[in-house]
């Protein structure tokens, strides 16, 4: 018995109809691959950085700097590998609109720290010898056409300079490429002795120090040991892993996980419904035909395979192009463009993908062909 031209010969029996279901599967995991893209998204990436790095910041809250000089002491604590500062700027660039991270720091401890962001020689050394300089990663350098050597404008109604007011000159010197496709390129960067030298308020002040401990499993009992330095210290800190720092950022802005995930579930529902009212639709109008493959031989288990395989079938080419066209659109970075960080299309939401539609071939098909399997043979062939 020949099972596959018999389950393509069902599957292509009413072209329309496959054609319809099809393209709502299509569109279902095209929105489920989009909407994972943007959930991991707007949690900044929490969960790509790594266990082995921590952020010391004021305990109340990101917006309060606290004394470039704790970094010293951190840096003397057991456990400690290296550290680190960074500063926000909050500037726009020419329109209020045009919004991407900025950060003062100091070039070779920042590069030591983040191996992921991948700068050629000659630029690392432009930007040590540069006092002006800074760097940017290729998603803004492509969104907003920066060139190296352009002159870079940035407004910012928090930092007034001494010498243009509110109203920075930064040179770029260098465009920086992620290791990989995880590595945030939106960030521009530039020299903190710079920054501090020319600003009006906050000298000798950063927003938070970056720790690399020296091993992962250590890095509970070193933000406990930093915290408790500086726990009686007019500012003192609280220290936490990248992931719980991003996480927290990403909860004031709500919980995008779960509005994700109740779209998704109204989706798959209703595409279940659709899918199996196909399988439904299929197996009745061949009750008859059932009736004469039974009759010839064809075992009950067969008949149920044939139906499921349908089901199934149908699912995975709606789900496989719908997978496809969200890992095109997402690394297209169409409509997000600069945006948001991290815009990627995770490993883990394929995968996960991948089990919806065997999930959703097995259980719209489940029912009808039950029904087929327990088709009594003289009473179908009696039927018109």
């Amino acid at each position: 018995m020949k099972f596959l031209p018999l389950l393509l010969s069902s599957f292509t029996r009413h072209k329309v109809r496959t054609v319809l279901t099809v393209l709502s599967i299509v569109v279902a995991f095209l929105l489920f691959g989009y909407l994972s893209a943007i959930r991991l998204a707007f949690a900044f990436g929490a969960e790509i950085p790594g266990a082995d790095r921590l952020i010391v910041r004021h305990h109340v809250t990101l917006m309060r700097i606290i004394p470039l000089a704790y970094e010293r002491s951190i840096e003397q604590i057991e456990g400690v590998a290296a550290a680190t500062h960074s500063s926000f700027f909050v500037g726009v660039y020419k329109e209020p609109r045009n919004l991407f991270p900025q950060f003062a720091v100091d070039p070779a401890e920042f590069l030591d720290m983040n191996p992921d962001f991948i700068l050629p020689e000659d630029q690392k050394q432009a930007w040590m010898a540069t006092r002006t300089g800074a760097i940017v990663g290729r998603g803004t350098a492509e969104r907003f056409g920066f060139r190296i050597g352009d002159k870079i404008q940035l407004f910012t109604p928090v930092w007034e300079g001494r010498s243009g007011g509110n109203n920075w000159e930064f040179d770029l010197v260098g465009i920086y490429d992620g290791a990989n496709k995880e590595t945030d390129v939106s960030n521009f960067f530039f020299r903190y002795d710079y920054f501090d030298e020319n600003r009006l308020s906050g000298k000798g002040r950063v927003s938070v120090f970056m720790v690399r401990v020296d091993r992962p499993e250590n890095a509970a009992a070193v933000a406990s040991r930093i915290d408790r330095m500086f726990e009686n210290s007019p500012e003192p800190t609280k220290t936490e892993s990248e992931a719980a720092l991003l996480r927290g950022i990403a909860a004031q802005l709500g919980n995008i996980g779960a509005i994700v995930t109740a779209i998704l579930t109204v989706v798959f529902f209703t595409m279940l419904l659709i899918t199996a009212n196909t399988m439904a639709e299929s197996v009745r109008e061949r009750l008859r035909e059932l009736g004469v493959m039974k009759a010839i031989g064809f075992s009950d288990r067969l008949v149920l395979s044939l139906v499921l395989a349908e089901s199934c079938l149908i699912a995975a080419v709606g789900g496989a192009i719908g997978i496809a066209l969200a890992w095109i659109a997402v690394s297209a970075h169409h409509l997000l463009r600069g945006f948001l960080p991290s815009f990627i299309l995770p490993a883990q939401a394929i995968a996960t993908g991948a089990a919806l539609i065997v999930a959703l071939g097995i259980a719209s098909g489940a029912l009808p062909a039950i029904q087929a399997m327990r088709l009594d043979i003289a009473e179908t062939l009696r039927t018109d």
